[in-house]
């Protein structure tokens, strides 16, 4: 018997995933919630068990088909950590895996996330292949969808001088293998925090290397309609998504957004205008032929499997 139980998933829910385009994959950033009961788990368990046994019941769900690896963003994985979550799920599922904050991040933060000190391995290329897409690709194999360079918000000195950052940008795209010959479905794409990196000198950098924006829904950053020129500047090519906070809580709104929805286990601020516009943007983007990966935060409106489920239904109705 599995130390967790997977929910029962009512009909209509399998019925909805059998209608999903194929090629978009919804889920969540992270799984170990125990507010989860009833929608992930059958039965109560404590956060530490469903972070370490929690996946396999996740990924029997018929409308999670992906998830997202925040953990990597704090301590590198290595490759045989990664295999040993590639082997919970089925072959059809796929990772959306974030760079370790020791190469995505400017600033070596304390851990209140106060910016201490410039950190030097910013964009470092050689780390990025080293400890991140080397060990992803060695460990998920053809089970690994999006490896993001989510880069956390830049202090002053360096927004003046954005040149100077995308040129590192540039060479650290520049310097990373194919993933294609090992996993091919997966994508290198770059979330950011500060408006001043959407802009046309960044989109070229993105296309010169093959890798794509990732829609980041974050109250840094401008609405979704406001993002979406970037992504028709970069078409064709795959969605990557990542549904982080809901914007009624401001750019620093976490803490605010966790203490309200706590635990995780039903929609208390839901936002159809944003969901409506993600479904139009994924049913866009697979009718075209390409994958879309969707990572949904609890904190975006309360339940990241009910944002899925909604999110699902959105999609749907836009077919009809």
């Amino acid at each position: 018997m599995p130390k967790v139980e997977p929910a029962a998933v009512e009909e209509r829910l399998r019925e909805m995933a059998a209608r999903l385009p194929p090629l978009l994959r919804l889920g969540s950033s992270s799984w170990h919630f125990s507010g989860w009961a009833g929608l992930v788990w059958n039965g109560d368990y404590e956060g530490s068990v469903l972070s370490r046994h929690g996946l396999a019941a996740y990924a029997q769900h018929p409308l999670l088909r992906t998830v997202s690896l925040d953990r990597n963003f704090y301590r590198a994985l290595t490759a045989s950590q990664f295999a040993a979550y590639a082997s919970q799920v089925p072959e059809d599922f796929r990772f959306v895996v974030k760079a370790p904050s020791a190469v995505a991040d400017a600033l070596v933060r304390a851990e209140d996330g106060r910016g201490q000190r410039p950190n030097p391995a910013f964009l470092n290329p050689q780390l990025a292949v080293q400890d991140f897409v080397e060990p992803a690709l060695q460990g998920l194999g053809t089970k690994l969808g999006a490896l993001v360079f989510q880069l956390s918000p830049l202090p002053g000195t360096m927004l003046a001088h954005m040149p100077e950052v995308l040129a590192r940008l540039d060479a650290m795209l520049a310097a990373l293998p194919s993933l294609r010959p090992t996993a091919p479905d997966a994508v290198v794409a770059v979330e950011v925090r500060n408006t001043e990196f959407l802009t046309p000198d960044f989109v070229r950098v993105l296309k010169a290397h093959g890798a794509t924006y990732c829609l980041g829904l974050h109250p840094k950053l401008p609405p979704i309609e406001d993002q979406l020129p970037l992504l028709r500047a970069l078409w064709p090519g795959p969605l990557v998504c990542r549904w982080n906070l809901n914007r009624l809580h401001g750019a620093y709104g976490y803490e605010e957004a966790k203490g309200l929805y706590e635990p995780f286990d039903r929609l208390v601020d839901p936002d159809p205008h944003t969901r409506g516009l993600l479904a139009r943007v994924i049913a866009g983007s697979t009718a075209a032929g390409h994958a879309a990966y969707v990572t949904i935060n609890n904190k975006a409106e309360g339940s990241a499997p009910l944002s899925v489920q909604a999110l699902g239904e959105a999609v749907l109705a836009g077919r009809t």
